[in-house]
């Protein structure tokens, strides 16, 4: 029907409109209602255009990471009341697209000749309190025809990324320097902290030391079990979507660490998590206990 008072308007100089109705079977009256509309038509028109703006911008400020949800989520902070399904017809609309999962490789080598560690998480992914229960892994970077390799220590109560590092190998010390970032990012109080890994490089003896020195607890999946460790394979799956790792290679290890440190930042402080109500990590840490989370470094 629209298309048809389109084509009347457009005509009705060079026919009458009673003809063209008649001809296109449409009444005079509801032709001319729709030309009365047009004022809030093209009000409308704009305000969907203004929309779809500030939706690409979010869009592009993320990334281009965040689908549908996380910009609904973020045009409500930003005062606009809009429901989810209309986002993401702006965005099929306009061809704006979040990132998405991708299948990974493991990195996870059991020592056969480390001793037992307990499961002491048994896939309970959840903690009262921040500095309770911690979690981490290893990940790899392709770097020009080598690699990078980047461990993590994550809050499982915040999910904020607390410690890392970042280098050519996967020995201890990568995840030891891990473990000592995110100490020392808690101000060194992190006596009987639950750290929960995969059997791989922080199995061996030189981890435990480091653990036992810290007064770190550690607790250990079956090897092979992605659900075992699950919040560390989701965190490093939301970091290779975002950073898009299986269509790109880095030229240069500089590269490549600024891309990884720069996301990181954004993700401990912009990025907002569905698991905490779409909060970043940093802000919902201030929602908990703002008095004493305020000084934590990202």
């Amino acid at each position: 029907m629209t298309s048809r008072f389109r084509f009347i308007s457009t005509h009705r100089a060079i026919w009458s409109v009673k003809r063209l109705c008649r001809i296109l079977a449409v009444s005079r009256s509801g032709f001319y209602r729709w030309v009365a509309s047009e004022p809030t038509r093209q009000e409308r028109a704009a305000g969907e255009d203004a929309l779809a703006e500030q939706i690409t911008r979010i869009h592009a400020d993320s990334g281009g990471t965040y689908g549908s949800p996380r910009v609904t989520v973020e045009l409500h902070h930003q005062g606009v009341r809009v429901n989810r399904k209309r986002v993401e017809r702006i965005m099929r609309q306009r061809d704006v697209v979040g990132r998405h999962l991708r299948r990974r490789k493991r990195t996870t080598i059991a020592d056969p000749a480390a001793p037992p560690v307990p499961d002491l998480i048994g896939r309970d992914f959840t903690a009262a309190a921040p500095d309770r229960r911690w979690c981490g892994d290893i990940t790899y970077l392709r770097v020009g025809e080598s690699w990078l390799y980047l461990a993590t220590v994550i809050d499982i109560a915040t999910r904020r990324l607390i410690g890392w590092s970042i280098n050519t190998h996967m020995r201890a010390e990568l995840v030891i320097d891990a473990l000592d970032a995110a100490v020392a990012a808690r101000g060194g109080h992190v006596q009987d902290v639950i750290f929960h890994s995969d059997r791989g490089s922080n199995s061996g003896g030189g981890f435990a030391d480091a653990c036992r020195r810290h007064g770190v607890r550690r607790s250990m999946g079956r090897v092979g079990s992605s659900y075992d460790n699950a919040l560390a394979e989701s965190f490093f799956a939301t970091l290779k979507r975002e950073l898009d790792v299986d269509r790109r290679t880095w030229t240069s290890e500089a590269d490549a660490r600024r891309d990884v440190f720069r996301w990181i930042a954004f993700y401990n402080h912009r990025r907002r998590h569905s698991a905490l109500g779409y909060l970043s990590p940093a802000d919902y840490e201030q929602t908990l206990t703002p008095t004493t989370l305020h000084q934590i470094a990202a």
